[in-house]
């Protein structure tokens, strides 16, 4: 899931996305209190339109593909929307992974903690939405991802590199 913009991108800047606003605002809220790299969601439009993709990375504007067009919101640009609390979110040092064995080592509780945080995320988004979150290694060529339905209706997948596992709640 890689939506950085590019800088000779053609892309819209903008001040508002209208009804994704709050989902901008939980993003960046998500990204700065967890210390993540970057976050996605992705938000069901109306019906008979594709789903829109909301990538908020660090210190870069949050991309917005809203199927027919892409446009961009300045990263630190106030908006005027609310977006659904989340509890306490705690940053923790870079992961210690291990892609070919699968193995993560963390904080006692750290891989959990940014599950649960990554699934109230999505469960924030409401309705069938999926929140990912990505999150500095000591490998850097091996990032740890979280992606979680809203819904409950899969199990939280960590991704190592390109080898993913389910982590049942």
């Amino acid at each position: 899931m890689s939506h950085s913009p590019a800088p000779d991108d053609a892309g819209e800047v903008v001040a508002s996305v209208g009804p994704l606003d709050g989902v901008v605002v939980l993003l960046r809220d998500f990204l700065h209190r967890s210390g993540a790299l970057r976050v996605i969601a992705l938000v069901d439009q109306a019906p008979g339109r594709p789903p829109a993709v909301v990538d908020c990375p660090r210190s870069a504007p949050v991309q917005v593909d809203l199927g027919e067009r892409t446009v961009y919101v300045p990263h630190a640009i106030e908006l005027r929307a609310a977006a659904p609390a989340l509890p306490e979110i705690r940053r923790l040092p870079p992961f210690d992974v291990d892609a070919a064995a699968g193995t993560v080592a963390s904080p006692v509780g750290g891989l959990q903690h940014l599950a649960d945080a990554t699934r109230a995320l999505a469960r924030a988004l409401g309705g069938r939405n999926v929140a990912f979150a990505q999150f500095a290694t000591t490998d850097p060529t091996t990032p740890l991802s979280l992606t979680a339905r809203s819904d409950d209706s899969e199990p939280l997948v960590v991704a190592l590199g390109e080898q993913e596992f389910a982590l049942e709640e």
